[in-house]
């Protein structure tokens, strides 16, 4: 996959690109709706004799139009969404950065400077899809301002249990701790990426050694508490469970929130390593103990709930693939 970041004004000349079918949208989460439409672009290429590609925006647009704070967090940064991307089987990302100068381009000259100079003969997006100054251009002036150029699909909402599939919902279950129903609109668990940082040491005396892993605070992270959760180490995925927050019994003061995370099975030395956590299910808020035994004695709870959770997951996830590839 070739990744090709675009600035503004576009300098890429349409002989520098082979003819493509390419999927439009900001694609925060790749999710279930976004996935939809990526890779009806890829059958379209497929079916077309195209490459396929995507394009995709950063930072936010909100951040640029002074819609939102200048940091947001995301449920994939960029650097996972091109992971993804490829993933799916994508053969050209182009990110153009948002700035001012691009958002004020009219529906026009996005589409002339962005598609048609981009060799695109195919283009995808989602019924909402906007672009141009304001939002001006839409789904339904795209056939006027193609100039007969390109075709294109336009894909319809798609929902889950009674709910729209949107990067909005997703980070409302986010918030609110609902790790475990973001399967049904992300089509995976949500990750967060980060390296394992020296912390205080502490869970080893007590019995639970722990990874404190520095998250990049690009991430969007549940609330405060006690998770079940995977961690992958060196490309292996390992069962454990996760504390985040501030460990009140230990700090007097509310500092930045913690993420430690206790493998069971697992005796390495990770310093430095980048990891990536998947989180599954919240299992309860964090508090303050009384005492070290109280800790341990919650501690082994929570293990127990994880234990006990991911023999239920793995047990299910074996069905799942036992299913997949006999159907296929």
């Amino acid at each position: 996959m070739e990744v090709k970041k675009l600035n503004f004004p576009n300098h890429i000349e349409k002989s520098e690109l082979p003819p493509l079918s390419m999927a439009l949208g900001y694609f925060d989460g790749v999710h279930l709706g976004h996935q939809q439409v990526i890779l009806e672009a890829k059958r379209q290429a497929k079916e077309k004799g195209l490459s396929s590609a995507v394009m995709t925006f950063d930072p936010h647009p909100s951040v640029v139009l002074g819609k939102s704070e200048q940091h947001v967090q995301y449920i994939t940064p960029i650097t996972e969404k091109i992971q993804i991307l490829e993933k799916m089987g994508i053969d050209y990302v182009f990110v153009v950065h948002f700035t001012i100068e691009f958002a004020n381009l009219l529906p026009q000259e996005f589409i002339d400077q962005y598609l048609i100079n981009l060799n695109v003969k195919h283009a995808v997006a989602g019924f909402d899809f906007t672009y141009g100054r304001m939002g001006k251009g839409t789904m339904e002036t795209l056939p006027f301002h193609s100039r007969g150029q390109f075709t294109f699909s336009v894909i319809p909402e798609l929902t889950k249990k009674k709910k729209k599939v949107s990067s909005t919902r997703i980070r409302k279950l986010l918030k609110e701790g609902m790790t475990n129903e973001l399967p049904d609109f992300l089509g995976r668990y949500y990750t967060t990426t980060g390296s394992v940082i020296h912390g205080d040491k502490r869970g080893r005396t007590i019995g639970f050694p722990t990874a404190n892993v520095s998250v990049e605070d690009v991430y969007l992270l549940p609330p405060i508490g006690v998770y079940s959760v995977r961690m992958e180490v060196d490309g292996k995925w390992y069962n454990g469970v996760c504390n985040l927050g501030y460990k009140p019994t230990f700090n007097k003061e509310e500092i930045k929130p913690s993420v430690e995370v206790h493998l069971f099975e697992f005796n390495q030395m990770i310093y430095g390593k980048e990891v990536k956590i998947e989180w599954h299910q919240f299992l309860r808020k964090e508090q303050k103990f009384s005492g070290i035994e109280e800790l341990i004695a919650q501690i082994e709870r929570d293990k127990q709930y994880a234990v006990n959770y991911f023999k239920k997951f793995d047990k299910v996830s074996e069905n799942c693939s036992e299913s997949t590839s006999f159907l296929h």
